[in-house]
């Protein structure tokens, strides 16, 4: 490994990679108080500016960087290392993992800019980062939740089980707000979930669904971490892949290109 030199933080900048979406204020306080009674005492790991000489990217670390800062420091221990954009991105999201700095938004949305940038499925994205197929595209399963419903979930109001529960909702932006108005656990939310569904507003002369059908769906949304629906009457039938911007839709572009290569 690289030895540990100092760095001047006027060097540094935040990476575009950082999954983090914001800083907890009275967090960023606690740690301005330890470095200023202590040091910065685990280096920040970065990588040369691929585009600026003399300047560094910080690739973990970039909430020690601000700390220091308002300290003030004038330089900070980091260890360089020359990585690539999918490495730097990785290494990013590893890092804000294992440390539990990352809500399930902030997680998905990780997923999502990594498979996008790189043209990734969900299998790579999880041998990349240590993590399972099905964890990865269940996580971004939850970038078709409502905005408001993210938001709860951004903002520790709701936790990742309830987003996921409210994945099966007919309207998911109102069941949270019982959730949270009446304080339901994951499991009270699921139940909730499940009676009002979309299947339960099917009526009784509704034609029944092929489960083979269903199963693939189900299957392609999973691999593909896009709501995937699909119908057939026996004859022909209908694909349909929800995105919700274009860089989703890029992502799927590019993995059905990879595909048919």
């Amino acid at each position: 490994m690289a030895p540990t030199q100092s760095l001047s933080i006027a060097a540094l900048e935040p990476s575009p990679f950082q999954p983090r979406a914001g800083i907890d204020r009275e967090k960023l306080d606690d740690l301005v108080a330890s470095i200023a009674a202590n040091g910065v005492l685990q280096p920040l790991l970065v990588r040369p500016h691929p585009t600026a000489p003399g300047r560094y990217q910080i690739i973990a670390g970039a909430r020690r960087w601000r700390a220091a800062q308002a300290v003030p420091l004038h330089e900070v221990p980091v260890l360089v290392r020359d990585l690539d954009d999918r490495t730097a991105a990785a290494a990013a999201l590893v890092e804000n993992l294992q440390r539990s700095d990352l809500d399930a938004m902030e997680e998905a949305e990780g997923y999502r800019r990594l498979g996008a940038a790189e043209g990734l499925d969900n299998a790579e994205i999880g041998r990349l980062i240590g993590r399972s197929r099905s964890h990865v595209a269940n996580t971004l399963r939850l970038l078709n939740l409502p905005m408001v419903v993210q938001t709860h979930v951004r903002e520790g109001r709701l936790t990742a089980g309830h987003a996921r529960a409210l994945l099966a909702a007919s309207d998911p932006g109102m069941l949270a707000d019982r959730v949270i108005r009446e304080g339901l656990s994951v499991r009270q939310t699921e139940a909730l979930a499940q009676r009002t569904g979309p299947a339960s507003k099917t009526s009784p002369s509704a034609p029944r669904k092929d489960p083979n059908v269903e199963a693939l769906a189900r299957d392609l949304t999973e691999q593909l971490g896009l709501r995937v629906a699909i119908k057939f009457d026996g004859k022909r039938g209908e694909l349909r892949i929800a995105y919700k911007d274009l860089e989703q839709l890029d992502g799927l572009i590019a993995l059905l290109n990879r595909a048919g290569a």
